[in-house]
């Protein structure tokens, strides 16, 4: 991006690319039009000189007398961009983010209206825009697509450190210059440029320990973690080449003890009335644990040798290899066993009672040691170049971003077993467990026997699923643009064209022994367990109530009995090699846009219009089981030939039009209605376009399931936004009220097709050996585009202040909140709480609130934040990916810093920061609150640490 004497920049000056929120600065002028224009993910360049320069002038009248500190400035600059920027924006600045030790830049964000994030691992990681999920959200870094390490398109944002991003902007409404794909919002991060950096050069230090008041809790865990960064900014060649470079480190130890219960899929008469009642699939109690450790790189260099010419190269590298173990028990398939004194709800789901065997062996007590370690990796660079000749600017780009995702999924299980020692031991079938759920409290549960028995207990399963993606994006594209100096309507005309290749790949493996209910056979026997390979661990905290359990280093079992697991694609386990596909996406963008800036009576109007046309080629190749051996050999992972399946690419190519508005009128220099209407597009999600199928013959049908197809249609939406801003006059505050509507064309769903025209689809249908004709279409589980569609509409309300009048030292205090409020008839039907029940648009909650009491003086600075969203539908991942409702939360942290101002220690600051201060749990439920979901508690995170600025 390019910012002149902008306050972005001053923002940065003190401490590079990892700013400490307690920094002291004096801004400068700030050339607020080029903020409002600056080269983003859409290419834009600079608007006229001379209109840049009134609008400056103005600003610089406005800002010059403020002095501002911490995350004061932070709110000003936000501020600023704000109120100067072509289309409906919020933004954080880097005195927000680079000061905050948070895992990713999510936390920030959620400050922002309307905005929301899930939590994994208690940190907030995917987001929200608008109650649409983060499928529905575009992000780039530096101008540029990236790639996602969820399997999907869905950016985890805690892949990229908080130090190293200067600056995040949220595109609410679009216009033709950017990059498609976000139907909720786009997300732009930024890194610096050096060339902006009010010093000659900077370097700067950054060490923070931290500590998580749960973490004694969990077995195995460790409490304490830090937080490392360093940076440097320099100068050279009379500051026409700008160095950067900067590196971040994270340990962080996590916690997330959990009662987890399962959907309610069995049905059984358990009273003996004659009806039957629903019934759990069980439930879980583990202590999860693990750590997270990320690396991140970042590196840029600028040559400006003359006003018209700028030259940008930048890379990130970050690696995130996280642990994450899940220890306890889990009471399987309810419904096998026999129920007695069962607690039955009004719509007839069974949430309590004492389940014991009854000669089934399908009902169990195991105890659960699960692996889901995950590595990460996503890099990201590129090459920019910049030529200005009179009224014409040109701007290039190419660049690339790769994410990987590497993900063990193992699970292990052990039982109770009778005459372990011998040649034949058998699982033991006299296990009862009784208990009684309590609505989003902690329920009562309890075993007949006791589970933690070395000499009864063996390790009957061992299980490893690993998934592995790989997201690769290379682009190039070009924009020019035209001012107009004179013209008193049209300020610039700007086209630009952009390409871009995009492949993803997933790959799916299995490894097994033994079997999840004790059934062993082909000599797989259970293990036998010892003090050298697990030890009894005990519920801590919450869940001290709960039984001990039997802590297994599955790993060690094996290795003592020469066992080694060699995950590979099967052919007995063909799901293996239908998941295993590649998804390419050729993409041609081309757009036309015109800057508007004319006087309407006394008043002004700008803004934009224009269209962008994409040309879309996405094809999948992946196996299809036609099963009648007709299709060249193909060897598995266990050198197992077979010619039962045939690799296809199917796919398709399609163009789309997307025209975009932006209108902003300005009543005067402090308020102004913007208004924006846009068509909008959004990709389907990376793994659902996979063009594999398996398949089974029923009789004389052919059937096809994987619930994929890379004939989806993208999300296509028409947007609307009105808004109206109030800018106070000494630049301290601001005052917003949005409102957005959001018509969404259709949505993709799992569906089955029966009977399906297969031929008609191109899809390949074997020979009947018996009558030498194709088989008849059966049935096709599949994705599709619904024809439902739906609307998502809603209220964001923004206010911002720093009260500058009041006296002497109360001068520093400050408050930034919002209210959002939205609304969807987008529904689905879900059976997971036994009754079919009509579910909310996943991501979506009514009320978002979030508010910040802040205040900063002579060094410093302190704040006090709050984020509530309200209940919202959205995945959770227990043994299984479960929709559920997430209760209401309100999630608050504080922190506190203080900057030396003079002496030896000038450049110091020294930090405090409670994260979760409230250690505020995450409780889900099926529908109804009596059906227990997720209780899960994730500690306080506690940092102390300081920041040097050279």
């Amino acid at each position: 991006m390019v910012f002149k004497r902008n306050v972005l920049a001053l923002a940065l000056a003190s401490v590079g690319f990892c700013a400490a929120s307690s920094s002291y600065a004096a801004p400068q002028a700030s050339d607020s039009n080029d903020q409002a224009t600056q080269t983003t993910a859409s290419g834009d360049v600079s608007t006229a000189k001379a209109k840049a320069q009134a609008k400056e002038d103005q600003h610089v009248k406005n800002m010059s007398t403020i002095t501002v500190t911490g995350f004061s400035r932070s709110i000003e600059t936000s501020i600023d961009v704000k109120r100067y920027a072509d289309t409906v924006v919020d933004v954080v600045t880097a005195a927000d983010i680079g000061g905050l030790p948070d895992v990713s830049i999510s936390d920030a964000l959620t400050r922002l209206p309307g905005i929301s994030a899930e939590r994994i691992n208690g940190e907030a990681s995917a987001i929200n825009i608008r109650g649409m999920s983060g499928g529905f959200v575009e992000t780039t870094l530096n101008g540029r697509e990236q790639g996602a390490t969820s399997g999907s398109r869905v950016i985890q944002f805690d892949q990229y450190p908080s130090e190293m991003i200067s600056q995040a902007t949220v595109y609410k409404s679009p216009k033709a210059s950017l990059i498609e794909g976000g139907v909720a919002g786009t997300v732009e991060m930024q890194t610096a440029n050096p060339l902006e950096n009010s010093k000659q050069y900077s370097a700067v230090f950054n060490l923070r320990g931290s500590y998580n008041d749960r973490g004694n809790e969990t077995d195995g865990a460790n409490p304490r973690g830090y937080r490392a960064s360093a940076s440097f900014q320099g100068k050279f060649l009379n500051n026409t080449l700008g160095l950067g470079l900067g590196v971040a480190q994270m340990y962080q130890p996590h916690v997330a003890d959990q009662f987890n219960g399962l959907a309610y899929n069995g049905s059984k008469d358990v009273n003996g009335d004659g009806v039957n009642e629903y019934t759990s699939e069980g439930f879980e109690m583990q202590q999860n644990g693990g750590s997270a450790r990320r690396n991140g790189f970042m590196g840029v260099a600028v040559w400006e040798p003359s006003d018209s010419f700028t030259l940008k190269a930048d890379g990130f590298y970050s690696h995130f290899d996280a642990t994450n173990f899940g220890r306890g028990f889990r009471v399987k398939t309810l419904s096998n066993g026999a129920i007695t004194n069962p607690a039955i709800q009004a719509d007839g789901q069974v949430t309590g009672g004492t389940v014991s065997s009854n000669g089934d062996p399908y009902y169990t007590i195991q105890t659960t040691n699960d692996d889901d370690s995950t590595v990460t990796s996503v890099l990201s660079g590129g090459l920019n170049a910049k030529w200005t000749t009179g009224s014409w600017t040109i701007i290039g780009d190419v660049g690339m971003s790769r994410a990987k995702s590497d993900m063990t999924n193992a699970v292990s299980w052990t039982l109770p077993f009778n005459g372990m020692g011998t040649a034949a031991p058998t699982v033991a079938n006299d296990l009862s467990a009784s208990y009684q759920l309590k609505n989003l409290n902690i329920p009562d549960v309890s075993f007949n026997r006791d589970l933690t028995d070395r000499n009864q207990m063996a390790l009957a399963k061992v299980g490893v699923y690993p998934y592995i993606y790989e997201d690769k994006t290379k682009a190039a594209k070009l924009d020019v643009r035209y001012d107009f100096f004179n013209n008193s309507v049209i300020s610039a005309v700007e086209a630009g064209a952009r390409y871009s290749q995009r492949r993803y790949q997933a790959d799916r493996a299995i490894w097994e022994y033994g079997n999840d209910f004790g059934q062993y056979q082909n000599g797989q026997v259970p293990l036998a367990l010892n003090d050298g390979n697990s030890h009894t661990a005990c519920f801590k905290g919450n869940l001290s109530g709960f039984p001990c359990f039997l802590s297994v280093n599955s790993l060690a079992v094996l290795e003592e009995n020469g066992i080694t697991p060699t995950p590979t694609r099967q052919w007995a386990n063909d799901w293996t090699q239908i998941q295993s596909a590649t998804v390419s996406e050729n993409v041609l963008a081309a757009y036309v846009m015109a800057d508007v800036d004319t006087m309407i009576g006394d008043h002004n109007l700008t803004g934009n219009f224009g269209v962008r046309m994409v040309r879309s080629s996405q094809y999948s190749e992946g196996l299809q089981n036609i099963g009648d051996g007709s299709a060249p050999p193909l060897t598995d992972g266990l050198g197992v030939v077979s010619t039962n399946y045939l690799m296809v690419r199917r796919g398709k190519k399609y163009t789309d039009y997307l025209p975009s508005l932006n209108l902003n009128y300005h009543f005067d220099d402090a308020n102004q209605l913007r208004f924006a209407a846009a068509k909008v597009m959004s990709r389907p999600p990376l793994n659902k376009l996979m063009a594999g199928g398996g398949s089974w013959i029923d009789g004389n049908k052919y059937n096809m399931w994987g619930n994929t197809s890379p004939f989806l249609d993208p999300f296509y939406a028409k947007a609307y936004d009105l808004s109206f801003e109030h800018y106070m006059d000494d630049n301290g505050g601001a005052i917003a009220a949005a409102l957005f509507y959001k018509k969404i064309d259709s949505f993709i769903e799992d569906r089955t097709i029966d009977p399906f025209d297969f031929a008609g689809a191109g899809i390949q249908v074997p020979i009947n050996p018996n009558t030498q004709q194709p088989y008849e279409n059966g049935q096709y589980q599949t994705a599709v585009n619904n024809d439902k569609g739906g609307y998502v509409r809603g209220i964001e309300l923004d206010y911002s202040k720093v009260f500058k009048s009041l006296p002497g030292a109360w001068s520093g205090l400050g408050f930034t909140g919002s209210f959002a409020y939205s609304q969807s008839k987008v529904t689905e039907t879900s059976t997971l709480g036994g009754t079919p029940m009509q579910i909310g648009l996943p991501g979506l909650s009514p009320r978002v609130i979030n508010g910040t009491l802040f205040y900063g003086y002579k060094g410093f600075d302190t704040r006090l934040s709050a984020r509530y969203r309200d209940r919202f539908v959205s995945n959770q991942m227990s043994e299984d990916s479960q929709t559920v409702y997430y209760a209401p939360e309100t999630v608050v942290d504080y922190q506190a810093s203080y900057a030396f101002q003079s002496g030896s220690l000038k450049g110091l600051s020294l930090l405090f920061q409670v994260s979760n201060l409230t250690d505020q749990p995450t409780r889900t439920y099926f529908g109804s609150e009596d059906l227990t979901g997720t209780l899960q508690w994730f500690g306080r995170q506690y940092y102390v640490g300081f920041t040097y600025a050279l």
